[in-house]
């Protein structure tokens, strides 16, 4: 949607890329609030409400008399993602037994690779059939429907009372919390980073229209859905998540720079956003489940911590890739994006090491 938008507000496709940084500057900033606030009144009171502002945001980008409007819009759908995404993993966390816990993120991450899959896809051809908006306003359609269903499905909300702010902001720099959140946020924050503008760089290389640009990013939503099916029974075969993270940010750091830094068919850079993403379907439950489980009553926080960090790479790192690839150096992309893998690969081997302390009879 890069170019659409760009027409559409007579601006450059990486001025449109301050979309993305201004939902991410929001979430960053919001999240570690929003994460206290749901883990002392409870999942419920937050889920309802964030998917609300979220039809909010589409309509009012959709309908926006400027590129700045837009922008400014966009952060009420970071307040709406910071609330919605950590708050449904801790609702996991708290209903899901621990060693069921990645097959379950990975089911409930399969609903967001549904909307990877096939949101690119419908993007383009709404976009041709109608105009730009339609994809926006059809957002906020789904978020509605969703709010509908959800009102009638989720639990009741549980208040409870949260420790301390400084207790559990001396959490955040536990080893054991900390590692699993600096990787996250580098392999994360440049996987979003790189997709984003994978459309792009298959719209310059082989002259793809906006339709076609959407059923080839499709493969990466294909690929994720294919991750978050599997991860339960990978994780059960190799007996801890950790080690299925590690095989996961190592195959994304070698298909995303084989994408970016080669120029290969264009059959092959579908097979690469494919593997791209199976491995990224595999990484996001597993690293998901390892914070759930070593944060205890502290999940919402430490999930929603997390989520800012990966939002706070986001913002960083697309302008630069975007600005780059609109210059037509991958190369340099790929480089990039290669250093903060490696980067969370490095913090994962460290935190191989760990094993979580067992609690005495009677603890917490």
């Amino acid at each position: 949607m890069l170019t659409p938008l760009a027409s559409a507000f007579t601006a450059k496709p990486a001025d449109i890329a301050w979309l993305v940084s201004a939902y991410a500057v929001s979430y960053a900033v919001l999240a570690p609030l929003i994460g206290l606030l749901s883990d002392r009144i409870g999942r419920r009171r937050l889920l309802l409400p964030a998917l609300a502002l979220f039809a909010a945001d589409a309509l009012a980008v959709a309908f926006a008399p400027s590129l700045t409007f837009a922008i400014i819009a966009r952060i009420l759908g970071g307040a709406a993602g910071a609330a919605l995404t950590p708050t449904a993993f801790a609702l996991i966390a708290e209903t899901v037994p621990e060693d069921r816990q990645a097959g379950a993120m990975g089911l409930v991450l399969f609903g967001l690779t549904l909307g990877i899959a096939t949101g690119p896809t419908f993007a383009g051809l709404l976009t041709e059939v109608f105009d730009w908006q339609a994809p926006f306003v059809t957002v906020a359609c789904g978020c509605l429907a969703v709010l509908v269903l959800a009102a009638r499905i989720l639990p009741p909300s549980v208040a409870r009372q949260g420790r301390p702010l400084k207790a559990s902001t001396a959490r955040l720099l536990d080893g054991a919390i900390l590692r699993p959140n600096l990787s996250k946020g580098f392999w994360l924050g440049a996987t979003i980073a790189g997709f984003l503008i994978s459309g792009e760089v298959l719209r310059s290389r082989y002259g793809l229209s906006t339709s076609m640009v959407g059923l080839s990013v499709t493969a990466f939503g294909v690929g994720l859905a294919a991750g978050n099916l599997t991860i339960g029974r990978l994780a059960a075969w190799a007996g801890r998540p950790e080690t299925v993270l590690i095989f996961a940010i190592a195959l994304i750091c070698v298909t995303q720079s084989a994408f970016f830094a080669t120029e290969p068919s264009l059959g092959l850079a579908i097979g690469l956003l494919a593997l791209w993403g199976f491995a990224s379907g595999l990484a996001a439950p597993a690293n998901t489940a390892i914070q759930a489980s070593r944060a205890g009553s502290d999940a919402g926080f430490v999930l929603a911590s997390s989520e800012s960090m990966n939002n706070g790479a986001l913002l960083v790192l697309a302008p630069i890739v975007a600005s780059w690839v609109g210059r037509g150096d991958t190369v340099s992309t790929a480089v990039l994006l290669g250093v903060c893998t490696l980067a969370a690969l490095g913090v994962n081997l460290i935190d191989r090491q760990y094993r979580p302390t067992a609690l005495p009879c009677g603890a917490g």
